[in-house]
């Protein structure tokens, strides 16, 4: 494991995160091996993989998008996919008061 990772870790700075990722893209090791060194939710460790991905690609774009118009991208992007659901969940509904 890197210099810069204690063992009794009581919080995960951005750059502790960043060291530890860099460790799992690597291959030096693994998100299990990472969640029972640092008593972490493996969910919580592919949340930071998910969210250092969508950073490295926005930081790669010939024009990046500033944090807040990331931000707001995201936000529209989660609230198109929730209309479509209420809208999905209106139609079933729907089809089971017709078939009573």
């Amino acid at each position: 494991m890197s210099i810069l990772m204690d063992d009794d870790i009581k919080r995960w700075t951005a750059k502790r995160k960043t060291v530890l990722l860099l460790d799992i893209i690597q291959g030096k090791i693994t998100v299990s091996e990472a969640s029972r060194a640092y008593d972490l939710n493996p969910s919580e460790v592919e949340q930071w993989i998910d969210e250092g991905k969508r950073g490295m690609d926005n930081a790669l774009r010939s024009n990046p998008l500033v944090f807040k118009e990331q931000y707001e991208r995201q936000l529209s992007d989660l609230q198109q996919a929730y209309g479509e659901a209420m809208l999905e969940l209106r139609a079933r509904k729907q089809a089971i008061a017709q078939l009573h």
